[in-house]
């Protein structure tokens, strides 16, 4: 999340709109219906059945796999940002939302890892968190929300066909996902899960769901808990629907997304490697290439910003704490039968634990200097919401890109909280 892979409002204010806010807020609107009218006419012309043209469901988007990578030579693939197959086990994965751009390599007989990207940058973001992990036995799995990389996207929107980026489609796309491998992953406590930014939002709806197959969570800078009050009141009124033509919103959002700013996402942010072992590839550099040639990206992102489970999250969260609260009595009980002390009072089978959330609580690993998630709020909101004993946290001496700048590191603390379940 940032200017780049954060949320494009951290800026606090009084939510007051300022003096002659109604009167650019009536040209935003006649200039966004003229934008409105123009971009259909063009979008008429130019490209009036994407779904025949590409061979692609109905409504859906097609991603640089198909508008680009067709035209490109083997050695101008190998140059781009993001190559698609960048990182090993490289496939694409056919669904009735497009395709989905997967990875998943690994020892076969290693515990499962499912990492969750943020709201922008694709999964390569967490690719050195990825490949340590591969290095210290496990196996990882990651991919490409819908709209972002190498992933098509759904058309958003409520009428017409559309699908919008709520949490039930992003917890379909895992599901899509999961069921793509030729290994199991699903049943009770299948994989570890960690979600970054707003993988970390997501990450804790899908666990508050299924909460069986999921045997940790781990919430690395992580969205769900973002408080409200960070959103100005002109990020209000552009990102509600319905207030603004979207072609508008569309268009100024793409703008924005154009400026090389590291307002949001901390100081050189934007400038982060993603890969080591790619060091002249940054987050803007990637950014680039995905504003220009993913049609569906921006539409993605908005509808992401608009839906998604990025703020104030409270119930699923209280229902994550619950669960968890049952797992740490169980498995308290469980150890009290087996030492002896209830043998009497209760019975073996009623006393076995829970599968899925093994440990009783979360692990949140967060940015000492991050601007977009304040560590003292979400400590201060997760536990009220989790309890002190539902979660552990771990402070990195950095930023939001912590998972980039920082990858190893993060592989070895989600390690060592594993390694103590």
């Amino acid at each position: 999340m940032s200017t780049w892979a954060s949320l494009p409002f951290r800026v606090r204010n009084s939510g007051s709109a300022p003096e002659g806010s109604s009167i650019a807020l009536s040209l935003a609107v006649a200039a966004g219906l003229a934008i409105l009218v123009r971009t259909t006419r063009n979008l008429l012309q130019s490209n009036p059945d994407p779904d025949r043209k590409y061979n692609l469901p109905p409504n859906v988007i097609p991603s640089p796999r198909l508008t680009q990578l067709p035209s490109l030579t083997p050695t101008e693939v190998a140059t781009l940002p993001y190559p698609p197959d960048v990182l090993p086990g490289a496939r694409d994965v056919p669904t009735p939302y497009g395709t989905i751009h997967v990875f998943e390599w690994g020892p076969v007989d290693g515990e499962k890892v499912l990492l969750l990207h943020g709201i922008s940058t694709p999964c390569l973001a967490l690719g050195s968190v990825a490949e340590e992990l591969v290095r210290r036995g496990y196996r990882v799995m990651l991919f490409d929300w819908f709209g972002r990389g190498w992933s098509d996207a759904p058309v958003p929107g409520l009428g017409l066909g559309g699908t919008e980026f709520d949490v039930r489609l992003y917890m379909t796309q895992i599901l899509l996902v999961l069921a793509s491998s030729p290994l199991p992953w699903t049943g009770n406590d299948g994989f570890h899960l960690v979600g970054y930014s707003l993988g970390g939002g997501v990450g804790a709806a899908f666990a508050r769901w299924y909460p069986r197959m999921v045997k940790s969570l781990v919430v690395v800078a992580g969205g769900g808990l973002i408080r409200k009050d960070h959103v100005s009141w002109s990020s209000r009124i552009l990102y509600s629907a319905g207030w603004l033509p979207e072609a508008f919103v569309r268009c100024k959002q793409k703008n924005e997304k154009h400026k090389n700013s590291d307002v949001n996402g901390g100081h050189g942010w934007d400038d982060s490697v993603l890969l080591a072992s790619r060091p002249g590839y940054t987050v803007s550099s990637v950014m680039r290439w995905q504003l220009r040639h993913h049609e569906g990206f921006i539409p993605a992102f908005i509808s992401s910003i608009r839906y998604a489970p990025i703020y104030e999250q409270t119930n699923d969260w209280c229902e994550l704490g619950r669960l968890l609260a049952e797992r740490r009595e169980k498995k308290q009980r469980a150890v009290a039968v087996l030492e002896g002390s209830k043998w009497e009072d209760v019975g073996m089978e009623e006393e076995q634990e829970l599968p899925g959330l093994r440990a009783g609580k979360i692990l949140f690993v967060l940015g000492a200097d991050d601007p977009v998630i304040v560590k003292e709020e979400v400590l201060h909101d997760a536990t009220a919401v989790l309890g002190e004993d539902g979660f552990d946290a771990v402070i990195l001496n950095c930023g939001h890109e912590l998972v980039m700048s920082n990858g190893a590191q993060v592989a070895a603390v989600m390690d060592g909280f594993w390694k103590r379940m």
